[in-house]
């Protein structure tokens, strides 16, 4: 790896610890290869990544798969009752195991056959018995780290990790606060979006309201945006409002219940976002994954009561499918096309002393740990 990408160079401006008197992270971090590399072994590798819900795998067979970069994996209900994480390739000749999710009776790899039970053993090898010394035992599966937090199933690469919960103390109390039946949710559905963007121009454009009142009208309309205020902690920040004066917003109706909010969001190092709309019970998270450089796949899951949508939470859904995801996807996309540009470097965080809504303090943070997780300068 380059240090001098990192490092300040001629044309930046400093990168500094304050976000009132910080400029942003230079263009190349969000175009470059290299750095888009590095962010693989440093952050990706190293972090809990969102995978599914428990709800995905209630009973004993149903598995799911998710991947990390080019690390493939799957996650299955066990005959014993416990939920496993495996990388999700064939301990004989590496092809893949298992593809989406279902259930199944057994693992059988589709190349050679060879068949796993769901704790990861090996329990069949064609001919392996004609094989002098072949011991079924020291083929199992790989185990990830794998823990579940509030229904979501976390998965971790780096066998030594942190728990989630240490890593993100206070963020289970706060979302529990907003909502209280939050166990009660399952599964209901996935959109996914394809973005011409760097993942960190995703997570950039999450962090911040000071674009909302320009470019989100249905949103604004939604919440009392007086209250929007956004707290940042140690590896997560949240970004609440209270209940708008009107449940006819241009974005969707809904009647007071179990949300009696306006809005509740949270960012999780390093690429979660977690989700609350007012209204019927509910929560989503939408992940950026990065794909490519400047390409970024997103997924919003859907968690409800009973796993079904009502006419309320489809129209919320709706709203977050049709309007409010578009319009940020443009807004992004235009950003990644701008950082091309031989015009344009860094631009300068909007930090007011009341970290209003229209702070970017949480983008700051952000961008704080993408810097000293890259092991780049700050000032």
């Amino acid at each position: 790896m380059n240090q001098h990408l990192l490092n300040l160079q001629q044309d930046d401006a400093p990168f500094t610890a304050d976000p009132s008197k910080s400029f942003t992270l230079p263009a190349r971090f969000y175009i470059n290869p290299e750095i888009y590399e590095l962010e693989k072994e440093a952050i990706f590798y190293k972090t809990w990544h969102y995978a599914g819900h428990v709800s995905q795998v209630s009973k004993p067979g149903q598995y799911l798969t998710t991947k990390i970069h080019q690390q493939n994996l799957f996650i299955a209900h066990g005959r014993d009752g416990e939920i496993r994480a495996f990388y999700n390739v064939c301990a004989h000749r590496g092809h893949t195991l298992l593809e989406g999710s279902g259930k199944k009776n057994i693992i059988t790899c589709p190349y050679h056959a060879w068949a796993y039970d769901f704790d990861g053993t090996l329990k069949a090898a064609r001919n392996s018995e004609n094989v002098e010394g072949f011991n079924k035992c020291d083929f199992p599966l790989k185990r990830v780290k794998l823990e579940v937090f509030c229904g979501m199933l976390m998965v971790n690469l780096d066998p030594d990790a942190t728990p989630f919960a240490e890593q993100y103390a206070g963020l289970e109390d706060e979302i529990r606060q907003y909502m209280p039946s939050v166990d009660d949710l399952s599964y209901a559905q996935r959109d996914t979006f394809e973005v011409r963007a760097n993942w960190k121009v995703l997570v950039d454009n999450f962090l911040e309201c000071y674009h909302c009142a320009a470019a989100h009208k249905d949103f604004v309309d939604l919440v009392n945006m007086d209250t929007y205020r956004t707290i940042t902690h140690k590896r997560y920040s949240s970004q609440c409002a209270a209940a708008p004066a009107t449940t006819n917003s241009t974005a969707f109706s809904f009647k007071p219940g179990d949300v009696d909010f306006g809005y509740a969001g949270f960012f999780v190092w390093p690429n979660m976002t977690i989700w609350l709309y007012p209204g019927e019970a509910n929560m989503s998270i939408l992940q950026m994954n990065p794909s490519a450089p400047e390409q970024t796949i997103e997924y919003q899951d859907w968690f409800t009561p009973g796993g079904t949508l009502s006419p309320q939470l489809k129209e919320a859904a709706d709203y977050q499918k049709d309007i409010l995801q578009p319009e940020d996807i443009s807004l992004c996309e235009s950003v990644q096309q701008g950082l091309q540009s031989k015009g344009y470097n860094q631009g300068r965080f909007i930090v007011d002393k009341g970290k209003t809504e229209l702070s970017e303090h949480a983008v700051h943070h952000f961008q704080k740990m993408v810097m000293e997780t890259l092991g780049g300068e700050v000032r």
